[in-house]
């Protein structure tokens, strides 16, 4: 049987990983896939730039469509980034009959929709295991191995940069703005790192994540989003005191009026297994109804963590090509005229706990102004902290920990307990996940 041939649409760090491992493995994965596998073509923006891969008996071109119209290539890997040039030759590619494989979050999370029903159209398969977390099978794992299951809620750290940061804040007291600048040196954070410490890059895989647990369109642009910038060392610090640690989390659960899709930072217990993953390791934590909670765990970026992901999909495209593509694997795990259109609660409508740090005067009744307005909300108490006063100012914080309560009620408290005289600033509110 003939090889089948792929094309590559960027030889960055995840491309050429790629072609690494399809080199290296050729042997293994063709017994895998029942074919060769082969890379004759490749899209690059500089020819001449040096590469951390081979390309001997690949030929390039400065022409992404060049690689999608080529009639040759069966198999398209879409590894450039961005969405709009991804997004259009992703369509070209799949118009002419081929294959796509792509580790674009943004892309899936923003033109998922339109790509899937155009692959379903054409009779060919788009592939996105690289997509969401790296190098671990967290797609094929929801979409697959738990389709028994009703997924009743998921929880991931899904942005290694951000749990980079709230790791180095955590062990060594360091504020964001210091860590944030050694995790740009490392080359774990971008230049610009709005993406990742805004919640965004989490928030496009989150959806992803969401639609297949749920069988849901992808709504990446109804997802609820806050980053991790106001984050204090202080607040890491009275985390652990209490026993929790803050992780940058995403979260999607299933709920009787709608789907809850957010990232934000979040208090978890420290006993919890999700909360002591760090650096720039990844992890989810699924919810299913037959099976109980499942955990997934592992590098979420890098060259050859990425594709072995990659490479995964390629294989698994391959060992399809001859199959009735009625009989597929569907994109988003259930059949498409079965998806259910459910809405995305917006976040005043979700319920959590919250920890809550309020610098107040270190006078008498502060502390009974401040839970009158929770009591009046319907909000109690879980733990209270009172710090002592370390640098001669007449502002002391106080930390709360609260039972669950709406977002709505929460809004409401903390503009009552702001508008207090006692009260210096701004209320610092983290929502809490007990995931239990």
């Amino acid at each position: 049987m003939k090889p089948v041939k792929v094309g590559v649409l960027g030889l960055g760090t995840v491309g050429c990983g790629s072609v690494n491992v399809l080199t290296r493995n050729a042997e293994e994965i063709a017994r895998r896939a029942g074919r060769q596998i082969e890379v004759t073509m490749a899209a690059v923006r500089d020819l001449d730039r040096p590469r951390i891969c081979g390309t001997e008996g690949i030929r390039l071109t400065t022409d992404p469509f060049e690689v999608a119209n080529d009639p040759e290539v069966e198999i398209v890997l879409e590894l450039m980034g961005g969405t709009e040039l991804a997004r259009e030759v992703a369509v070209a590619a799949l118009e002419q009959g081929k294959h796509v494989v792509t580790a674009n979050k943004a892309l899936i999370a923003t033109h998922g929709n339109e790509l899937f029903e155009l692959a379903q159209q054409k009779g060919v398969m788009v592939a996105f295991e690289a997509a969401v977390a790296g190098g671990i099978p967290i797609i094929k794992a929801v979409r697959e191995g738990l389709a028994a299951n009703q997924i009743q809620w998921l929880a991931g750290i899904i942005n290694g940069t951000g749990n980079f940061i709230l790791t180095e804040m955590r062990d060594k007291g360091r504020a964001f703005n210091d860590v944030l600048k050694e995790a740009q040196e490392l080359g774990y954070a971008e230049a610009d790192p709005t993406f990742d410490v805004e919640g965004i890059d989490a928030a496009h895989k989150l959806t992803i994540l969401a639609s297949i647990a749920f069988g849901v369109p992808l709504q990446f642009d109804r997802a609820m989003t806050e980053g991790i910038t106001k984050i204090t060392a202080e607040d890491v610090a009275y985390a652990e005191e209490l026993g929790y640690r803050i992780k940058h989390l995403g979260v999607a659960r299933k709920a009787e009026s709608g789907i809850e899709l957010r990232v934000h930072p979040t208090l978890i217990p420290e006993r919890q297994l999700i909360a002591n993953v760090d650096g720039v390791m990844n992890a989810v934590l699924v919810m299913g109804d037959a099976v109980g909670p499942t955990l997934y765990y592992g590098a979420g970026a890098g060259d050859e963590p990425t594709a072995s992901a990659v490479v995964a999909d390629v294989v698994d495209v391959v060992r399809a090509m001859t199959a009735d593509p009625e009989n597929r694997v569907p994109h988003l795990a259930f059949q498409p005229d079965a998806l259910q259109d459910l809405p995305i609660l917006p976040i005043e409508q979700i319920e959590t706990a919250y920890y809550l740090r309020i610098s107040v005067e270190d006078k008498p009744g502060v502390l009974a102004d401040i839970t009158r307005i929770l009591g009046e909300n319907e909000i109690s108490i879980e733990a209270f902290m009172q710090k002592d006063n370390v640098d001669g100012s007449s502002q002391v914080p106080v930390v709360l920990l609260t039972h669950k309560t709406l977002e709505g009620r929460m809004n409401q408290a903390i503009s009552a307990i702001e508008a207090l005289n006692c009260v210096d600033g701004s209320v610092m509110r983290i929502r809490m996940e007990t995931l239990d």
